[in-house]
């Protein structure tokens, strides 16, 4: 356990460093990518260029200031971070080359504000939380390691198919390229790839499992991200997928993992909602087709927010299980339809996803909510839900940015459909 004088000088910081956060994570990456550029290639080069990694790093140390003599309200954070880790394949060395960095960082950010006492007793928060980590990852791979089919490090798969959804979406289907079992996953987990990057590193980023377990293939459905403006490159990797890798292209694959899933062990009588907005909707894809393989007669509701016919993906296959399964309710959100005649009164409508819309469609409100997309979306869902008091206990997420955004709910400029690259702190 820490000691009462580390938590006290800790959490007498948290002003401080609510007011240099950023200044002190913008220095702190800067320092380590030119002390240790070996960890460069943990860490995506578009969040830092767009900010994302400084904002979402300095929120984490400012909450775990805040709550140093209540870390049990960031055990939600810990597991994030933990998942997020392992995906990356970070590893107990890692750790003392972030120490020595963030505490030379805030020593060279808050000057004469860092005494020996603030240093020594960020050094004990920060070990004590190292050592927090470390253990449920060991405990992450260790799980990895017996699952049947299941690895621990990079396997190598190759492209076995791609499948064009919408104009900017296409689905991959992986399949290992040594022929073993894959492991059951959970339904709204991720992998990571490992590309060549164009500067001679390796560089990584994590995609949701769109399809369900139990097949012989790991399918991602991959937007293309087109940087808009100067200063905002198109997307590498997702650019990489689909206009230079083919059918037979081999990558570098992680084993599934995330804390944002549907467990379908869980049996519940309420209604299960499932809200997606753009690509948002590759995670609860997943959930959908196992849902309806699980628990046939449960209420579902799905309800897919994009801006138009052409970006939207997968709705041949969402109509075709409305068809089939009576206890699905679908309804399509188009914010600026292209053809007016696709919108019908009864699936369909124009719009944001929003309050009157969901409780059109179910009514009692007492349900499980599982939501995913950018940040102006997720604010809005999250913040209607604490209004009509669902228990956070029915209130499940994917947040494609910072966290702290969508906890204060504040946001300046319309975000663009990342994927889910922001589901740690450290690796935003």
């Amino acid at each position: 356990m820490l000691r009462e004088e580390t938590i006290k000088v800790v959490k007498s910081t948290a002003p401080i460093l609510e007011e240099h956060g950023e200044t002190l994570t913008r220095h702190f990456y800067e320092r380590m990518f030119s002390h240790n550029p070996e960890v460069a290639p943990l860490f995506n080069p578009a969040n830092q260029a767009a900010g994302l990694q400084q904002k979402a790093l300095a929120g984490a140390i400012c909450a775990y200031a805040a709550n140093i003599d209540n870390l049990e309200a960031l055990g939600g954070a810990v597991e994030l971070i933990a998942q997020k880790h392992v995906s990356l394949q970070i590893r107990p060395e890692h750790y003392p080359i972030v120490g020595e960095n963030l505490l030379a960082s805030i020593s060279e950010v808050l000057g004469e504000g860092a005494t020996d006492a603030v240093i020594d007793a960020w050094a004990e928060a920060y070990g004590f939380l190292a050592d927090v980590l470390i253990g449920r990852e060991q405990q992450i791979y260790s799980e990895h390691a017996e699952v049947a089919g299941g690895w621990v490090g990079f396997r190598t798969f190759r492209i076995a198919r791609k499948e064009v959804e919408s104009s900017v979406i296409t689905s991959f289907y992986l399949a290992p390229v040594d022929g073993g079992k894959l492991p059951e996953f959970k339904p709204g987990q991720y992998i990571t790839l490992r590309v060549e990057g164009p500067d001679g590193y390796t560089t990584m980023r994590n995609y949701s499992l769109s399809d369900k377990p139990g097949q012989d293939h790991f399918r991602i459905s991959v937007k293309r991200e087109t940087g808009i403006g100067a200063g905002n490159p198109d997307g590498y990797v997702s650019n990489l997928l689909h206009a230079k890798l083919v059918v037979g292209s081999e990558l570098e694959v992680s084993a599934p993992c995330g804390e944002f899933f549907l467990d379908v062990t869980e049996k519940h009588e309420r209604p299960l909602v499932l809200l997606a907005a753009g690509v948002g909707v590759t995670p609860l894809m997943s959930m959908l087709l196992s849902v309806l393989e699980t628990m046939p007669g449960r209420e579902i509701v799905f309800i897919h927010g994009v801006e138009d016919e052409q970006v939207q993906a997968f709705r041949a296959t969402i109509d075709a299980l409305s068809s089939q399964y009576p206890n699905l309710k679908v309804h399509y959100r188009y914010n600026a339809p292209i053809n007016p005649e696709t919108v019908h009164s009864h699936s369909s409508s124009t719009g944001l996803v929003d309050a009157e819309l969901i409780e059109s469609l179910i009514p009692q409100r007492d349900a499980d909510y599982y939501f995913c997309g950018p940040q102006a979306f997720m604010v809005n869902i999250y913040h209607q839900l604490l209004t009509w008091g669902i228990p956070p206990m029915q209130v499940h997420f994917e947040f494609f940015g910072p966290r702290q955004a969508l906890d204060k709910g504040a946001f300046d400029e319309t975000p663009q459909e990342r994927r889910v690259e922001a589901r740690c702190p450290m690796h935003a």
